[in-house]
């Protein structure tokens, strides 16, 4: 089906485009949601008598959301949930988990402007988009934690794992990097042949002027044996 954008939709376009999309996706979400119309004669007509007071609407719109912007971009929102050593939450952290947070903040949204593409599982900090307007995305940091004082701890980088758990990964991460150091030394040695051996070899090959020179034959030339062939002829004839 084509369509009139009404807005900007991250995907497809911006604000009076006319785009193809399935017709499932424009029935049953973008026209119900007016954020377009169908791209029929008369609704382009009609589009373009209110593409002034449509534009004037979309950028109030987006100063307002700049401004909610400001108050949110790279913020920390602490969701208190119930988790095993291991991490693992018992239940999870989804989009309305943190547009409510957003919202307890000041900052009027929906969950549907929250990007989380699948529920959080585990505890720790997780980058979260916001799209508060189609123009205007933020970043904000979902602080996954049992408590405050766990929260507050991996806001400045600790750890909130065991002493033995931790300990476990501090071992299996100095394994790896020792691991990775030891396969680029190997891929140094490799690329970068031995300079003694490359300077044997060199001088063993022959120089371009010997290569250039040609081999003399054992034998007489054949300018000799053509004299020597006159001169047994002469001697018969005598």
């Amino acid at each position: 089906m084509d369509i009139i954008l009404l807005e900007r939709i991250e995907s497809l376009g911006g604000l009076g485009e006319i785009v193809r999309v399935k017709d499932g996706y424009a029935r049953n979400f973008l026209l119900p949601q007016r954020k377009a119309l169908r791209a029929t004669e008369e609704n382009k007509e009609r589009f373009e008598h209110e593409r002034d007071a449509l534009e004037k609407i979309n950028d109030e719109r987006r100063d307002t959301a700049l401004s909610s912007a400001d108050q949110i971009e790279g913020k920390d929102f602490v969701l208190i949930r119930q988790a095993s050593d291991t991490l693992q939450l018992y239940g999870s952290v989804t989009a309305r988990d943190i547009a409510d947070a957003i919202i307890a903040s000041g900052v009027d949204i929906k969950r549907q402007q929250v990007r989380l593409d699948r529920p959080i599982k585990t505890l720790g900090i997780f980058e979260v988009r916001v799209a508060i307007h189609p123009e205007v995305i933020v970043t904000v940091k979902a602080n996954v934690a049992r408590s405050e004082e766990e929260a507050d701890t991996q806001a400045k980088g600790g750890s909130i794992l065991p002493a033995h758990e931790q300990e476990a990964l501090d071992e299996q991460a100095a394994v790896e990097a020792a691991r990775e150091t030891a396969a680029k030394a190997a891929e140094a040695v490799f690329e970068e042949p031995d300079k003694e051996l490359q300077a044997m070899v060199e001088s063993e090959e022959p120089s371009e002027a010997e290569s250039n020179a040609q081999p003399q034959p054992d034998g007489p030339s054949e300018s000799d044996a053509g004299d020597a062939t006159a001169e047994k002829a002469e001697s018969t004839d005598g």
